[in-house]
């Protein structure tokens, strides 16, 4: 249940909405977890707009993008590591209409430590994450 954000300049991406539900979908995607309720309503992006002159490398150039991931411990293997930041890199270059911004988009993979992810209220470990996609996926396969 990986939370995305996305900082650019504002007006780099034409529709926000989009992006953000494309690039948690491909996340989903790479994690390979069930398509249940649990994480396709806790699997989210967020694109933060950047007043123009807010960002600058040493050069003083702005048209870069900054992604960063925040997964729980050991959501990504390698594997998963390399496709999460092939695929997450062409959809923002995709929804940013600009092919070389592939070279400029900069993806960051960080991990909740156990225990240090929140949901409705409550520090998760990752054994009780795992048990409550397993009771809900149990719950599903007995509503049908």
């Amino acid at each position: 249940m990986p939370m995305i954000d996305v900082y650019a300049t504002a007006g780099t991406f034409a529709d926000e909405h989009q992006l953000a539900t494309n690039l948690a979908a491909a996340l989903m995607a790479v994690e390979q977890v069930p398509d249940i309720p649990m994480f396709r309503q806790n699997t989210a992006a967020f694109v933060h707009d950047l007043p123009a002159g807010s960002l600058a490398n040493v050069n003083g150039q702005t048209n870069y993008v900054r992604v960063q991931v925040l997964t729980n411990a050991g959501a990504l293997d390698r594997g998963k590591q390399l496709a999460v930041v092939e695929r997450l890199t062409a959809i923002i270059a995709k929804a940013a209409g600009d092919p070389g911004l592939t070279s400029r988009t900069w993806v960051l993979l960080t991990e909740a430590p156990d225990g240090g992810w929140g949901l409705d209220g409550h520090a998760n470990t990752n054994e009780e994450l795992v048990a409550a996609a397993r009771a809900q996926l149990a719950s599903l396969a007995a509503d049908k």
